[in-house]
């Protein structure tokens, strides 16, 4: 891999099937145009909503964060949603749409896109050093979920925020002709989604404030695919600075 330095070790994978729901952790999964199988597909559709962005998050309802979805169904969707109080609800059903209104005060109903519902692009990285360091910054215990990243980096060198150097190149991930390639594209700018905490729901704004003032609000990196294949936990990554990469199907 000519040009390309090895900059650390995938240590985590996750998808969100519904869109500020729990995510779900995997040891490996297929990544194409739209980014990881069965990520972020699914979503709460405020009725009534007439502006640009109609979806329910947990901005609006940080509960959103405890419901968990379950079941294994095609494209790596899930069958079913498993509440805070532990009922398993239809993902589609009367019942989930119901109860998840009643929270938010407003009627909802649940949305498919086979393109996915993205806040700005398709994959997102961070690296365990950066996590790292705003836990200490903030003062508080952390950990990556409450970043929602897709790729979890182990970076060779562990230095925090190391990953903000890769905007404008490319993340090789493996070695081989297939392995997939995903251009960086911009840093990931946060929102209140990183105050709550990914198991209760409970709001700690301190993390967001350490994030605006230590980072101009931003942490992790965001990036599109540019060669599909199958990402992994444990495979070497490899970037490359004004990489040449060409455009191929995934």
């Amino acid at each position: 891999m000519s040009g390309s330095l090895r900059v650390g070790t995938v240590v985590g994978l996750v998808h969100y099937p519904v869109k500020s729901m729990r995510g779900e952790s995997l040891d490996a999964v297929d990544v194409g145009w739209h980014g990881l199988e069965g990520d972020r597909r699914l979503a709460f559709r405020r009725l009534g909503e007439r502006g640009g962005f109609p979806w329910l998050s947990a901005s609006r309802l940080p509960e959103m964060v405890c419901f968990r979805p379950s079941g294994s169904g095609p494209g790596g969707l899930p069958t079913h949603v498993r509440t805070p109080e532990g009922a398993e609800l239809e993902l589609f059903g009367a019942e989930l749409a119901a109860d998840v209104g009643r929270r938010f005060g407003s009627p909802v109903e649940m949305m498919y896109l086979d393109r996915g519902i993205f806040d700005e692009a398709s994959v997102s990285v961070i690296s365990a050093a950066s996590v790292g360091a705003i836990e200490r910054l903030a003062g508080l215990p952390l950990d990556a979920r409450r970043f929602r990243p897709n790729v979890v980096l182990e970076t060779d060198e562990a230095v925090p925020f190391f990953e903000d150097a890769w905007v404008g190149g490319t993340l090789t991930f493996g070695v081989d002709s297939a392995a997939p390639v995903i251009g960086v594209t911009n840093w990931d700018v946060r929102c209140a989604m990183v105050n709550f905490d990914p198991d209760t729901g409970k709001s700690s704004p301190e993390i967001l404030k350490t994030i605006v003032r230590e980072r101009d609000n931003k942490l992790g990196v965001y990036g599109a695919v540019m060669r599909g294949g199958r990402l992994a936990v444990g495979q070497a990554v490899y970037f490359t600075s004004h990489s040449h990469h060409s455009w191929e199907t995934p």
